[in-house]
């Protein structure tokens, strides 16, 4: 599976949505997509799924030309507010599997089940939190190569968000695929995120695995003539100062040899974004 988008802009008359964007995607995993809001987030995942087309520049998805004329079959993107039939939540399970040859309903019902949701209640009828899962739970029994969720813990409790993240690990374990994810809760997605996107003003500002992050983000704290010494020559996303002691926060290369005056952590993925970006 191989999404593409080359050189793509997307402007909403003089706004724009992306900004000369180019990213590969190609390989199974869990992606994590993070940016501010208006950062251009939906706007490049609905190009994925065909929802929108490129004001210029070639979005593809296995070669395969993407617009809204061409949707991809591979695809299913999964919007937290989306509409479905007002109907009993089982029988939005059972039009799904008639429709959709790949749906898998025993999937669905299980997972229905293992989250207590009410299956003989109307979708109008449900909770808010309660019709994100029904959503969800549409696109994760798709069994389509790529998953996009927008959103898609909203108006779920700590523990339903501990139980879904499983799920996502079990799904892609099970039939490896392609799963996307936007999400402002940065932390509880870090525990399962196996790739990093990270979009500012429309651009692609990082795009690396999980694992060089949680090598290459650091803070080092100390006093400052000796931190500024630790880290001189490495690339400083960010600084804080506390008391006379100064936090600078590190995406380089590890620190082998440091003064014992200082303190080196790993930077969290939270820490790390908005040093990154900026926290205005």
């Amino acid at each position: 599976m191989m999404i593409n988008l080359s050189n793509v802009t997307k402007n909403y008359g003089k706004n724009y949505g992306l900004r000369n964007f180019s990213v590969s995607l190609d390989s199974p995993g869990i992606y994590c997509l993070l940016g501010k809001n208006g950062a251009g987030k939906t706007t490049f995942l609905k190009l994925i799924a065909g929802h929108h087309n490129a004001s210029t520049g070639k979005v593809t998805v296995n070669g395969n030309t993407v617009d809204m004329l061409h949707m991809p079959e591979p695809v299913h993107f999964v919007a937290s507010d989306a509409k479905h039939f007002n109907m009993r939540i089982k029988d939005l399970f059972k039009t799904a599997n008639e429709l959709h040859y790949q749906f898998d309903i025993n999937f669905a019902i299980g997972i229905a089940q293992r989250f207590k949701l009410d299956l003989s209640k109307k979708y109008e009828e449900a909770s808010f939190g309660m019709k994100v899962m029904v959503n969800t739970i549409l696109g994760m029994a798709s069994n389509k190569a790529v998953i996009i969720l927008d959103e898609p813990v909203l108006g779920f409790s700590a523990i339903t968000r501990k139980k879904f993240y499983e799920l996502l690990q079990e799904c892609n374990e099970q039939k490896p695929k392609i799963i996307i994810v936007s999400t402002h809760l940065i932390d509880e997605i870090s525990k399962v995120a196996e790739k990093l996107l990270i979009i500012d003003k429309g651009e692609l500002k990082l795009y690396a695995d999980t694992n060089d992050i949680d090598e290459m983000a650091y803070s080092v704290t100390g006093p400052v003539n000796i931190v500024e010494q630790v880290t001189k020559g490495l690339n400083i996303i960010g600084t804080q100062n506390v008391a006379g002691f100064v936090s600078q926060y590190v995406f380089d290369k590890p620190i082998e040899d440091s003064d014992p005056n200082v303190i080196i952590s790993p930077l969290g993925l939270q820490d790390f974004f908005i040093s990154f970006v900026g926290d205005e």
